[in-house]
């Protein structure tokens, strides 16, 4: 009754739990005050460092930026949900043990990684250009977007945004999914 295609769809299914247990991005500030830098580590559910954020806020309210705060930002509560969505939809993939199936699975996985990277883009976006006329230090043209992937110079500080290890346990299924494919396929061909 067991397949490895199916045990392996098991395992990548399984490992979506891992998204909940270490942050998928984080966003760190350095600035000659900051050497050692101030730290956002976003996770599927919440964003840790308040301390970090706390000054993040503070820096941002002079040139006019929103205050980051977690409980206003949407995706915090669903996509937690989405994660367990395809938790079961990786599980009833191995369940069904149909290539095309576990095939479906990782398409999605593909695109909604895609999707939450362009969600967050634009979160970023805003974020940075939607600033405030009442803002007591204003820079003609100058926007405070921090970069998607990479660093930046914002001002005086350099801004850079990188995958954490949460993203890792979003990629894993994506490549036990295919692994479960190319398994059924090659069996099928027996």
């Amino acid at each position: 009754m067991s397949s490895k295609s199916r045990i392996t769809m098991i395992a990548g299914a399984i490992l979506l739990f891992g998204v909940f247990l270490f942050p998928i991005w984080r966003i760190t500030l350095f600035a000659p005050q900051y050497p050692s830098g101030l730290s956002m580590d976003i996770w599927v559910d919440k964003i840790t460092d308040e301390n970090a954020m706390k000054n993040i806020n503070i820096l941002n309210h002079y040139v006019g930026m929103k205050m980051i705060e977690p409980d206003s930002i949407p995706e915090l509560t669903y996509f937690p949900i989405v994660i367990y969505i395809l938790i079961g939809l990786g599980l009833l993939a191995a369940v069904i043990d149909r290539k095309k199936i576990y095939l479906s699975f990782v398409v999605l996985l593909i695109l909604l990684g895609i999707m939450g990277v362009y969600d967050f883009y634009l979160w970023e976006y805003d974020y940075g250009h939607d600033l405030s006329e009442m803002a007591p230090i204003k820079v003609p043209g100058q926007a405070y977007q921090p970069p998607l992937l990479g660093g930046k110079w914002l001002l005086n500080f350099y801004a850079t945004s990188y995958p954490h290890w949460g993203s890792l346990f979003f990629v894993l299924p994506m490549l036990f999914g295919s692994l479960a494919f190319f398994m059924k396929k090659s069996a099928a061909k027996k």
